[in-house]
């Protein structure tokens, strides 16, 4: 079990690279994520044939992992939003509600009781949100789409862990991302038209930082997480999701220095989702179950 704890923690730390990566990239937010799953897949697609694991689903099967793609992508759609009307501290900080959202959403899509610990560990981390809230409401747009964007992360998270045992991680991206890639090609256009944008292809900078994106906080990072997902609980993933704020807010302070732009409220809502990502740690090695 300390493996797997491992390999979720590492994905998580890749994960809080991408809010960094997100705001070196010119692009806005929908032709960021269609750039970064068009990498993803074509790398995945070349890697599975030329290995000879390319696998064929069946069809109903396929239609599963395809929705779940979409919803992944919207996640990602509204992640880098958030990062655009706020900044990146704010984006990651409110993946913190991760917890709670999954205590009261998962019961609802699976047969699993409701539990009160869960809810309650996942409220200390909404409550750190609300802090930041409260002391800097400049950044309510951004909160609020940073927030829709953890909904989608955590009914993703949520749908994978019922397909997860039954298919090889790898493939599992492939086919969940061309949906995602799929879904994001089709609304493109409606957001285009609605906020018109004269950047439509990557600079030779964002090139670099979209593969790096794409090789390292996709494909790696999400091929760690499925492996984990098949011995965790969707709650214990989404909760150490909240480790993912750690990493992208040190990463954002040493290099947009966006610390000089947060207040206390910040630090005190930090605290507090910390301190929700620890008690869930130590309930999962007390009991040795996850």
């Amino acid at each position: 079990m300390r493996s797997t704890l491992i390999k979720l923690h590492f994905a998580v730390f890749l994960w809080g690279f991408t809010g960094v990566l997100g705001r070196l990239i010119t692009l806005n937010a929908p032709l960021l994520v269609w750039y970064r799953i068009f990498i993803t897949v074509i790398t995945l697609f070349v890697m599975l044939w030329y290995t000879g694991k390319l696998e064929k689903l069946p069809a109903r099967k396929i239609w599963q992992l395809f929705g779940a793609g979409a919803i992944v992508a919207l996640h990602w759609v509204f992640f880098y939003g958030s990062i655009k009307f706020a900044n990146v501290s704010i984006a990651l900080v409110c993946l913190s509600s991760a917890g709670l959202f999954t205590a009261v959403i998962e019961p609802l899509l699976t047969k699993k009781k409701f539990n009160i610990r869960e809810f309650l560990l996942g409220f200390v981390g909404i409550a750190g949100i609300y802090l930041i809230f409260h002391f800097d409401p400049h950044y309510k747009l951004g909160i609020i789409i940073g927030i829709l964007a953890t909904i989608f992360s955590v009914v993703f998270s949520i749908v994978n862990k019922k397909v997860v045992a039954t298919i090889a991680p790898k493939t599992m991206m492939l086919y969940e991302l061309s949906g995602g890639f799929l879904a994001i090609t089709v609304l493109l256009p409606f957001y285009l038209k609605a906020l018109p944008t004269n950047h439509l292809t990557p600079s030779l900078s964002d090139w670099f930082w979209l593969v790096l994106m794409s090789w390292f906080c996709t494909l790696w990072a999400m091929d760690l997480s499925l492996q984990a997902l098949q011995k965790v609980s969707a709650f214990t993933q989404n909760l150490t999701l909240n480790l993912e704020p750690v990493y992208g807010i040190i990463l954002a302070f040493a290099v947009y220095h966006e610390n000089k732009e947060l207040g206390t409220g910040f630090y005190w809502g930090f605290a507090l989702i910390i301190l929700s990502v620890v008690l869930q740690m130590m309930r999962v090695l007390r009991y040795r179950k996850v």
